[in-house]
Order: structure tokens, then C-alpha cells, then sequence
């Protein structure tokens, strides 16, 4: 037993060396790339320069935010390029010097196989300490170990704030810290065929989505039940196969299960897909009436291959011929249904793929889908993927879970990473092949 105790220390440190040497490797390739210079480009910024100077820190943009910085960023969306929302979940101590940090290795692959090691940011916290996950938070203090402050804020395309809508934080706030901390924005959306331009906030923590006047100033409508979960999500979910922690239940046509994104037809129409805990997509009117769901609750562990069964449906979008493409997250692919829930066909990604975020563009000809290990990728509507790029990371220019992501209309892609914890802009290289960037975004009622 001592010896394979030395062995297994042995092969820890030898992947640490490794794992090392992979990051200085990895600070060095990102930063030549970041002259523009670089002629021996490996994608990790893909067709695009990042601009680390974009957001401008928290405390040049508030001064009361000194000493404090971003918490986990999950939501994004860019309506203009003087109009870019960005969703956290609160705020986290700025983060000790580059040179106290400790080293994250990554993925590792030494003696024993494969190695999956997910690091803090550095010693002091990690993005998983922002308030809005659902887990325990023992004996932290608000004020001290996170604040619960700038939740949803706009800012234009130099990285400066527009507007902060701090009279909603207390709205999004999770109602039971420190013992489980649910609430939290989970995207932010604008139809695109709404002339008001109404902003939808997806609250999967507190289970209902809010839509605000454009200027923030009305909340206008809430659907959903606050604190409140679906029936059967009080026997079972479907991402635990245990009961929710939301302890109560309503009808399943008023509830949510930590609902995730939305979708539109032109009439006003809307699709929810629900969610984290419910394995269903949800149909609506366009004043948020009940219509039809659909989904039944699928076998845990990403082996689940029978259509119309979900595990973690987190991501909804429709192209031009009104079919409903459905990220069933957990399960490692996409499925395609008609508009009122008659299943179509089926993509899969393999088995270690994550999908957060899916974008169509403006042809609706499509799709681009962000992986939780940083990596960008474009499909047509036959489920081909025609290109990707992106790296893993959390220096600039890297990715760690995009969340959500938009572009403006030169072209510059804004992203959200739940786990780095921060938004990035990214400005397209010159001479960049249109092809290999993000879309425009599908619009009809309004333009930037």
C-alpha cells in the first residue's frame, strides 16, 4: 500500500509539472496572439482579437465597487453597441495578485488515465462562491465574502456603464442564503419581433421569468409562481432524480423547474425551455397564457437516446421553417420538434460535450453553440458543424462556460463565463473570414 501511495503522489506531481508547463506555454501563445502578429495562429481567439480592456473593472465604474469584482456572469445580450446587458450573480472580492494565484491544470492525461481537475480562480474564492447556486454556503457573510449588488447592469461598447439597474437586485435575490442559494438572472433576452423591445430576465432560481419596459424603469409582467416548482419536480427532477429543493408545488401549467432560455414565432408565440429540473418544453401565447408542453423525464447519467426525453434542457432556438431545436444538455445533444411538439430528429455531440448556449443567425440558416470548455462552434440545420474555435482557460482571450453570447453591429461577440466569472469582448481580425464569425442576430421588429 506505501507504494502505490508513492505511486499515486508520484504521478500527482508529475502531472502538476505538466500541467504547469502547459499554462506558461498557454500565457505565452495567448499573448503573442494578442499583438495581432502572430503567424503561427492555434485558434485559441479564433477569427477574433479579444480587447482586454473590455468591461473597464467594477471600480471604474462605480467607485464604491474598490476591492470588489465580478461574481459568476451568466447572462448576456447585446440589443445595440451602446446597449450590452450583462447578468451576474453578485459580487466576489477581487482576486489576489497574478503571481498568488494558484496554477489551474485542467485536463490532465498521466499514468493512471485521464484527469479532470477544476481549480479555484485563486486561493481567496471562486466563481462558485457567488450567490444563485444551489448548494450549501456555511458561515459566509454577506459584505464580506460576497455582495449582492449589480446584477444586471448595461454597458456600451467601450466597456463603460450605461445603466445599472440596482432597484431590481433585491428582486433576484436568492431568499435563503447562506443554507441554499437559489435565485439568481439566467439569461437576458429581447424578442425579435418585439417593437418595444421588452427585456425578458429568466429568474430559474426563484422559478418565474420577468419582462421589463426597455428602460428598466416597469416590471411589466411575471410569469411563473415565485419559490414555487412543478408537480412532479416534488417527487423526482430530472437533473438529481430526488425531489427539488424548491419545497413548494403548483399546477404544472403556472410553475416552472428551473426554466433556462426562450424562444419566439412571429405572432408573439414563445417557447420556454424547462429546465435544470423539469424535462418538458413549455408553449405560450403571446401574453404568456398556457398553452401545450411536452417531455418526459429521461434516465440519468447522459444515457438517455429515446426521443422527446430531456435531462437538463437548457437552451431553445427556431429557424425560418418554425422548428424547434431543443439543447438537451445532459444527454449530449440536440432535438428537433414542430411547433406544437411532434419530434423531428436528433444531433448528438459525443459524450463529453456540454452545450450552454445556442445562437441563430440572422439567415436562419445557422446555428452556433457555445461548450462549457471554451470552444466555439458552428452547425448548419442538418446538424453538421462547419467550424469551430476557442480554448480553454482563464486568462483573456480564453473560455470557461459562456453562458450566453451576442454580437453588435460591427461584428464585435460579447460573452458571459459562469465559471471564470466575467464578460469579454472580442473584436473581429482584419481580413477575417465573415464565415468563421458569429452572425448577426435574427431581428425583425427592430435593429440596432
Amino acid at each position: 500500500m506505501k507504494v502505490v501511495g508513492r505511486m499515486m503522489f508520484v504521478a500527482a506531481m508529475v502531472c502538476a509539472v505538466i500541467g504547469l508547463m502547459m499554462v506558461v506555454r498557454s500565457e505565452k501563445r495567448v499573448a503573442a496572439q494578442q499583438t495581432g502578429n502572430n503567424p503561427s495562429d492555434q485558434d485559441v481567439t479564433g477569427p477574433y482579437n479579444v480587447d482586454p480592456n473590455w468591461p473597464k473593472p467594477l471600480s471604474q465604474n462605480f467607485a464604491e465597487e474598490e476591492g470588489w469584482t465580478w461574481g459568476s456572469t451568466q447572462a448576456m445580450f447585446v440589443q445595440n453597441s451602446d446597449r450590452i446587458f450583462v447578468g451576474m450573480r453578485g459580487e466576489l472580492p477581487v482576486l489576489l495578485p497574478p503571481s498568488e494565484q494558484d496554477v489551474t491544470i485542467g485536463h490532465l492525461t498521466g499514468m493512471f488515465g485521464p484527469v479532470a481537475v477544476e481549480f479555484p480562480r485563486t486561493r481567496a474564492n471562486a466563481t462558485s462562491d457567488s450567490p444563485g447556486e444551489w448548494a450549501p454556503y456555511p458561515g459566509r457573510t454577506e459584505g464580506k465574502d460576497f455582495r449582492w449588488e449589480h446584477i444586471i447592469t448595461v454597458y456600451d461598447s467601450k466597456g463603460n456603464v450605461k445603466e445599472a439597474w440596482t432597484q431590481w437586485d433585491s428582486l433576484f435575490r436568492p431568499q435563503d442564503i447562506p443554507a441554499t442559494a437559489r435565485g439568481r438572472v439566467h439569461k437576458i433576452l429581447i424578442s425579435p419581433y418585439d417593437p418595444e423591445k421588452r427585456v425578458w430576465a429568466i429568474d430559474d432560481g426563484n422559478q418565474v421569468i420577468r419582462i421589463f419596459s426597455n428602460d428598466g424603469k416597469k416590471l411589466l409582467q411575471t410569469i411563473g409562481t415565485y419559490d414555487t416548482t412543478t408537480p412532479r419536480n416534488g417527487i423526482k427532477t430530472g437533473l438529481t432524480g430526488k425531489p427539488s429543493l424548491t419545497k413548494k408545488t403548483g399546477p404544472s401549467d403556472k410553475t416552472f423547474g428551473r426554466q433556462t432560455d426562450i424562444a419566439w414565432l412571429p405572432d408573439g408565440t414563445f417557447f420556454v425551455s424547462d429546465g435544470y429540473e423539469e424535462t418538458r418544453v413549455v408553449k405560450y401565447d403571446k401574453n404568456g397564457n398556457f398553452l401545450t408542453a411536452w417531455g418526459e423525464m429521461g434516465e440519468l447519467g447522459g444515457k438517455e437516446t429515446r426521443p422527446n426525453y430531456f435531462n437538463v434542457v437548457h437552451g431553445i432556438v427556431i429557424d425560418k421553417d418554425r422548428h424547434i431545436y431543443v439543447d438537451d444538455r445532459s444527454n449530449h445533444r440536440v432535438q428537433i420538434f414542430d411547433e406544437n411538439g411532434k419530434f423531428l430528429n436528433q444531433w448528438y455531440f459525443g459524450p463529453y460535450a456540454t452545450i450552454y448556449h445556442m445562437y441563430i443567425e440572422a439567415d436562419q440558416q445557422h446555428i452556433w453553440m457555445s461548450d462549457v470548455m471554451g470552444q466555439f462552434l458552428k452547425y448548419d440545420l442538418n446538424g453538421k458543424m462547419l467550424y469551430e474555435w476557442g480554448r480553454y482557460g482563464t486568462r483573456p482571450g480564453e473560455m470557461w462556460g459562456v453562458h450566453q453570447f451576442g454580437t453588435d453591429k460591427d461584428g464585435n461577440l460579447y460573452t458571459a463565463e459562469v465559471h471564470s466569472g466575467r464578460p469579454q469582448k472580442f473584436v473581429p481580425k482584419p481580413g477575417a473570414d465573415p464565415a468563421k464569425l458569429v452572425g448577426q442576430p435574427f431581428r425583425v421588429a427592430w435593429k440596432e
